[in-house]
């Protein structure tokens, strides 16, 4: 989006000088883009380095001012979100997932319909659509999340026993989602992964999703140099590729991928790390530090929201949604505090346990009020392994 932004601005230039423009035919003004630049840029993962945070900044200062487009406006209403106080957290995790689900479930007509609408109830029909999309593409996600977990398991019982490298296929798997599939098994297991989806054809469409070190795109292109006639099209980058095989091919193609993945990792399993910021102090967990946080972004690759780590016991904790934890912790000789840990169901710690989290401090906004909570990115029982 930053790129197509920059070319219509050096265009508009171009032709300002040619003396297109007139009274008749006045200059546009490229700011009132700035909103579908921001949500671009964060909902594709593009890395938020000086120029592009510039651009997201004033993509997000023009939303909150009530400047955003019809469709943008419509999307954070139906997600729930408060375009006064959106942050690109908001564009990513809300907004983005939405507008993708078109794409994903169906063709990507709808989502192009609401982003160009200028009828703030058309535009709201239309985000409604998308939503409804959104919360079928979670079910059929879910579905598909429980079949990877069981293939992954009967590839191997202890981790440490899994190949370096995941290619997963099951009957039935929805293209459109076999994406963020790869990303939630990548997430959960801190592998590189392809999920397969079967064409109607019968040749096989996959999503990759890689770490950071490891170039997708660039490993796919040996594998096809090593193995000509297996791979029929592929394309992408670096944390993320799609490619086709040949009927039949899946078998050897996950050979090779494995045996690729291996000689650029060096043979060893991948080595998750979390870059803590410190511990808090006591006084600061709290719900001003969290807003000045919240305003000190735009957060996102490239330039991450500060993460925390420390010790805290635990009041309570239960499932909530089917796969996220909710948690009541409370600091050592210091106030309760509230918490969530999203998709980490599986690791249920018990009453008094003594907990290692890392985690960002967040806003919680619900039903007009704000409060703190912590965002846990991982825990483990003090001293001892993760919970579960």
């Amino acid at each position: 989006m930053g790129v197509v932004f920059y070319l219509l601005a050096a265009l508009r230039a171009h032709l300002r000088a040619l003396g297109w423009f007139s009274p008749s035919r006045p200059e546009p003004n490229l700011a009132e883009l700035l909103d579908l630049v921001a949500l671009g840029t964060v909902a594709d993962v593009v890395t938020l380095d000086a120029n592009n945070r510039i651009l997201v900044e004033q993509g997000l200062r023009r939303i909150r001012a009530g400047h955003a487009s019809a469709g943008v406006r419509a999307l954070l209403c139906v997600a729930g979100r408060d375009p006064a106080r959106v942050t690109a957290r908001d564009l990513g995790f809300y907004a983005g997932p939405r507008l993708n689900a078109a794409g994903r479930l169906s063709e990507m007509s709808l989502g192009v319909e609401c982003l160009l609408c200028d009828d703030p109830d058309a535009a709201l029909s239309m985000a409604q659509g998308l939503d409804a999309l959104n919360r079928r593409r979670r079910v059929i996600e879910g579905a598909m999340r429980e079949e990877a977990e069981a293939l992954v398991a009967r590839i191997g019982l202890d981790e440490a026993d899994l190949p370096l490298g995941l290619c997963l296929f099951a009957p039935g798997w929805h293209q459109g989602v076999t994406g963020i599939l790869a990303a939630r098994i990548r997430e959960r297991y801190h592998r590189p992964v392809i999920a397969f989806g079967e064409a109607d054809d019968g040749r096989l469409r996959g999503s990759a999703r890689s770490l950071d070190g490891l170039h997708m795109r660039d490993l796919i292109a040996t594998v096809d140099g090593r193995h000509p006639g297996l791979i029929e099209r592929f394309g992408g980058h670096a944390m993320a590729a799609g490619l086709t095989l040949r009927c039949g091919s899946l078998e050897r193609f996950r050979a090779a991928f494995a045996d690729e993945v291996r000689r650029e990792l060096g043979g060893a399993p991948p080595v998750r790390e979390l870059v803590s910021d410190g511990e808090l102090p006591g006084a600061a967990l709290s719900l001003a530090t969290a807003e000045v946080l919240r305003l000190a972004g735009p957060w996102g690759k490239g330039f991450p929201e500060p993460l925390f780590d420390g010790r805290f016991g635990v009041e309570d904790a239960r499932v909530v949604g089917g796969e996220h934890l909710r948690l009541r912790l409370r600091r050592t000789g210091g106030l309760s505090v509230p918490a969530i840990a999203f998709r980490q169901a599986s690791l249920v710690p018990r009453a008094g346990d003594d907990l290692h989290l890392a985690y960002r401090l967040d806003v919680n906004e619900y039903q007009g009020s704000s409060s703190v909570q912590l965002v846990i990115e991982h825990l483990e029982r003090a001293g001892g392994p993760a919970c579960g």
